[in-house]
């Protein structure tokens, strides 16, 4: 008997929105409490879904065949939720202890953006009563997943729709807060313990496509769009904003030479953009219909560090380990690839390009090019979305759980889940 390396979930809709929790189940010490998973659909109608999945079995951690022609996940809780969430987040591990003013102790947390910003709470009454045989579900009548408020793109709390929401940022210092982006320019700043929008700006020239907190902060986040620029914003002074990186800018420059003014792009989309939790100086991001991604240093602004070119059509999803430098990145081409940015990978000689960076006002400044990964695994179909696990450790009950992270995909209907 080995450990697993794979899990695995058949949702009866496509899967688009995805996170892992963060924090353990309250009050359970168990295996399964760490292995649960938000899942939204993405279908072109109002009768969209968000689910709560979670481990079937503990020995499926340990058992490769435990579970051999069942589901190694069940549904915990589900609900509606209209049109399809853009994006899904768990309560960041400091929401645990913020002094919430109305959340019962044994709750969590979860929001989604969509058609606004929704709050839930996930919340379990009961104790779970689980069959020992292989293919039984447990019996999960005691979850709960209901909607605590919706707050709309404005800055005055409404029940009726605002302008569609692309994404979204939970701070992972101050729990309360989220920013928002909008179709409409702007990024919203929300007190979600108060429900009320401390601050709305507008950010970007077009639509706003992503938004991030700078990890540790809670004053500064940055912002992508359909304008091509990566913005950086200060809640502390708003009058301006920093332009970290603007796509059409350094691949005019680039393409001065070969290309007529009637053909140079005057914007490149750029669609989503994610820090490193190891060396918040280094951002990645990609463009629209791109098969690389771009990893930008705050401190040598203008234009990427290091490029990375592995896939063979456009990327669809980026996302940091907490491990040192790992960054997964998963496309149309059916693969998701995992990259070595650490400090010693990106000093290697090997991936050094000689020319200078365009654009930075560092000197010294080189541009490296990746272009093989540490690790890579290629999927039955095209992959939409991932999401990786905390770090996870043994647990003082129950099967110890593989070494390691894991990392969560989304393939049409089917969520894998490999350990690396």
């Amino acid at each position: 008997m080995s450990q697993s390396t794979s899990l695995q979930y058949e949702a009866p809709w496509p899967v688009y929105a995805m996170d892992w929790c963060k924090t353990w189940a309250p009050g359970q010490i168990r295996a399964r409490a760490a292995f649960r998973i938000a899942l939204g659909s993405y279908t072109e109608d109002y009768r969209n879904r968000l689910a709560i999945i979670g481990l079937q079995d503990e020995r499926s951690l340990v058992d490769d065949e435990i579970h051999e022609g069942y589901s190694d996940f069940v549904v915990l809780a589900e609900t509606m939720h209209g049109y399809p969430a853009t994006k899904l987040q768990w309560q960041p591990l400091s929401a645990a202890t913020f002094n919430w003013a109305m959340k019962p102790a044994m709750t969590e947390l979860l929001a989604t953006t969509g058609d606004a910003l929704r709050i839930w709470d996930f919340s379990y009454d009961g104790d779970q009563k689980t069959s020992n045989f292989v293919g039984r579900h447990p019996n999960s009548s005691g979850y709960h997943l209901v909607q605590r408020v919706a707050l709309s793109g404005s800055k005055v709390p409404s029940t009726s729709s605002g302008p569609p929401l692309t994404s979204f940022s939970w701070n992972t210092v101050l729990a309360s807060h989220i920013v928002t982006s909008s179709i409409d320019t702007t990024c919203t700043v929300w007190d979600i313990n108060t429900s009320t929008a401390i601050t709305q700006l507008i950010a970007h020239d077009r639509e706003v496509y992503d938004v991030a907190w700078l990890p540790g902060s809670t004053d500064v986040f940055t912002s992508v769009g359909a304008d091509g620029s990566l913005r950086l914003f200060d809640l502390r002074s708003l009058e301006h904003s920093t332009i970290l990186y603007e796509a059409s800018t350094v691949r005019a420059k680039e393409s001065s030479k070969t290309a007529s003014p009637q053909t140079r792009p005057m914007s490149t989309p750029l669609l989503r953009i994610a820090f490193n939790p190891s060396d918040s100086h280094y951002i990645a991001t990609f463009h629209a219909d791109s098969g690389d991604v771009q990893i930008l240093d705050m401190r040598s602004p203008g234009a990427p560090v290091i490029e990375i070119k592995g896939h063979r059509a456009q990327v669809n999803a980026i996302g940091w380990s907490k491990q040192e430098g790992m960054l997964a990145t998963a496309g149309d081409d059916s693969q998701v690839l995992i990259w070595d940015l650490s400090p010693q990978t990106i000093a290697s000689p090997r991936h050094t390009v000689t020319s200078r960076v365009p654009a930075s006002p560092r000197p010294d400044a080189k541009r490296r090019v990746f272009t093989d990964p540490v690790l890579a695994y290629t999927a039955p179909g095209e992959i939409n979305n991932l999401a990786w696990s905390p770090p996870l450790s043994s647990l003082g009950s129950g099967p110890a759980i593989p070494s390691g992270e894991w990392l969560a995909m989304a393939i049409g209907k089917t969520v894998k889940v490999l350990r690396v």
